[in-house]
């Protein structure tokens, strides 16, 4: 089986510190069955919006991972593949020779990392159906949008953003309803439509069984959320 090291470089979720990840490089070697052949390096942590810091700090949690694999080429091992970085630190990680880049949230993209990460000029693909529910009162109104429908762990002003009706300020959240201050004189009606693109898309797709894809403005199918069919394993 070939396996890679989990190199912790910053994240401090998982992995190995770099400067004990030769021994165990080692040991993998000599277990009948495993063959060492990578390393996998991811820094999610790395999220300075200036891109210059996140330029500065990607370097500096990278270069022990190309210390690491000196290291196991001067050890006589062949050299190992690297597999590093996120969405965030993609654009750095693209322009290294030699080096699989693993970002995720481009495939659907979102309004964090499009606020983040503006040098990437990726487009969302996803977002979130949403209508008009109730007006509380003359200057509210109501979706149903609660944290069952977008991934709520950010503040409440960061959890979703409607493109077309961006004067809307969201002010209270639960499970069902999102409640949001339209202003003075707004023109919504119970019933109206809107569209959501979530600020964080990765927990917000696992809340829905299904997507329904669109091309050209037309439904034309619906994709399965696998993730969203989840188990304990006993």
């Amino acid at each position: 089986m070939h396996v890679y090291l989990d190199i912790n470089v910053g994240q401090n979720r998982t992995g190995i510190a770099p400067e004990k990840a030769m021994e165990l490089y080692e040991f993998c070697t000599n277990i009948n069955g495993l063959t060492p052949v990578g390393l996998h390096a991811y820094d999610g942590h790395i999220r300075n919006k200036d891109f210059a810091e996140r330029t500065r700090a990607c370097h500096e949690a990278f270069a022990k991972v190309e210390a690491l694999k000196k290291a196991i080429v001067e050890k006589g091992y062949p050299e190992p593949v690297i597999i590093a970085g996120g969405s965030p630190t993609f654009s750095i990680h693209c322009k290294r020779k030699e080096v699989e880049c693993s970002p995720g949230t481009f495939v659907f993209w979102d309004k964090g990392y499009a606020d983040l990460c503006p040098e990437q000029p990726f487009e969302p693909a996803a977002g979130l159906v949403t209508r008009v529910i109730s007006l509380p009162d003359a200057t509210k109104i109501c979706l149903d949008l609660g944290h069952k429908s977008v991934a709520a762990e950010n503040e409440i002003e960061r959890r979703v953003f409607f493109p077309q009706a961006q004067q809307l300020k969201p002010i209270g959240q639960s499970e069902e309803h999102l409640v949001l201050e339209a202003g003075a004189n707004h023109s919504f009606k119970i019933g109206d439509v809107l569209y959501g693109i979530p600020f964080h898309i990765c927990p917000t797709v696992a809340l829905y069984e299904r997507a329904i894809t669109i091309e050209e403005g037309k439904i034309v199918g619906e994709w399965k959320i696998v993730a969203r069919d989840r188990k304990i394993t006993i």
